[in-house]
Formats: structure tokens, sequence, C-alpha cells
């Protein structure tokens, strides 16, 4: 009787190196904040926009549409935006910058520079399955990646651009959408900045973004239902 050959175990992926890299980019970050007084610069720039008086938020929103359309990490310029302007006009702004943005990558992505964006999109693995997924879900797909971060934020404006959704459906429920992480991350830098400013907890923020998170935390089973991965 020949011997069955017993099945490979595969060894459990050894991730230790992860936190490591986190501690150096913060520890990178931190030693840059130093070196280049980026404080003393996110200040100054602070002061500007304050300086313009009403035409502050609408610059604030020119530079977010910039920053997406950049591919920059856009949460800094949401908690930006609570501290600036306060979770109203935060919200306000933020949605409009990031909506705004997202829009003009979607069409860059579709229009202007499409081999370019497939190059770069190409090389994640859930890129290359996001045309199947949209194919089979339309809208769905859009909601849930809006509402949930499936992919990164940055380059999945411009991803979107070159599956088959429609252009305003694609930007009618991205507007939607990312409306409740938006007020999560300008609710909190308001909240957060007025509790070092003014010594108090505001415990009507506090209540607004928890009870978000849990919605959302109560949705995401039920959204994922609805899609045909």
């Amino acid at each position: 009787m020949p011997k069955k050959k017993k099945s490979a175990t595969p060894k459990p992926k050894n991730h230790w190196w992860k936190p490591v890299l986190l501690l150096v980019v913060i520890a990178a970050f931190l030693a840059a904040a130093q070196i280049f007084h980026l404080g003393d610069r996110l200040e100054a720039l602070e002061n500007w926009i304050r300086s313009l008086g009403p035409w502050g938020p609408v610059v604030y929103t020119l530079i977010y549409i910039a920053a997406v359309v950049a591919a920059l990490p856009v949460t800094l310029f949401a908690f930006g935006a609570g501290v600036l302007f306060g979770t109203v006009t935060g919200v306000v702004v933020s949605n409009i910058g990031v909506t705004v943005g997202a829009c003009l990558a979607f069409l860059v992505g579709r229009y202007f520079a499409r081999d370019s964006v497939k190059g770069i999109v190409g090389k994640h693995p859930k890129f290359k399955k996001l045309d199947e997924w949209t194919a089979r879900n339309g809208a769905w797909i859009v909601i849930l990646a809006r509402l949930f971060p499936l992919l990164p934020f940055n380059l999945l404006n411009y991803a979107f651009g070159l599956t088959r959704i429609r252009f305003w459906p694609y930007a009618f429920w991205s507007w939607l959408c990312m409306i409740p992480a938006i007020i999560v991350y300008v609710a909190g830098a308001d909240a957060f900045h007025q509790g070092l400013t003014q010594g108090k907890v505001q415990w009507g923020l506090v209540g607004v973004i928890a009870g978000l998170i849990l919605l959302l935390a109560l949705m995401g089973p039920a959204l994922k239902k609805k899609v045909k991965w």
C-alpha cells in the first residue's frame, strides 16, 4: 500500500512587522513635524483661513476638492473642517469638497487618464474585482463602498471611473452615503477641539458620533447581504 502523503500545514503568516512599521511611520512623522515646523505651518494655515471671514469655508472647500483629486488622505481635512468651522459648517464644507473631488476623480479615471489609472489600481487585487461587483450590483456596491472602507478611498474614486456604473448614480450615492462618516470625523474633531479649548466634554456631539457608529454597525450585515460577490 502506498503511503499517503501528509498534507502540508500552511505556516501562519507572521505580521509582526506591521505594528513595527506603524511605529516607524509615526516616529518619522513626528520627526518631520519637528524638523519642518509643521505645527507652525498648520497654525499659520488655520489663521489664514480664519482671516478670510465668510470666504474661509469656500477656500477650504476648494482645497478639499484638490486634496481628493490628488488622492491625499482626506480624513485629515475633515478633522480640519471640524476644528475650523464647527460641526454644521464643517460637515457641509467636507461633504461638498469630498463629493466634488470624488466626481472629478471619477471623470478623470473614465475619460482622461484611463490607462494610467488602470495601471495604478490594477495592482490591488480587490480593484480587479470592482468592475465585476459593480456589474452584478450596480449602485449597491457604491453604497457599500462609501459606508464601509472596503477599499482605499483615495484610489476608489478613480477606480469607479473604470467600471460600468453611470456617473449620476455614482455621484448621488457617493454624496449621500459619505455623510455619516463625515459627521463622525467632523463632529469628533469639533468635540475634541472644544474639549481642549473650553475644558468640558461636548456630550451632545459624543452622542451623535456614538449613535452613527452604532447605526453603521447594525446596517453593515444587512447591506452586505444585498451584494452578490
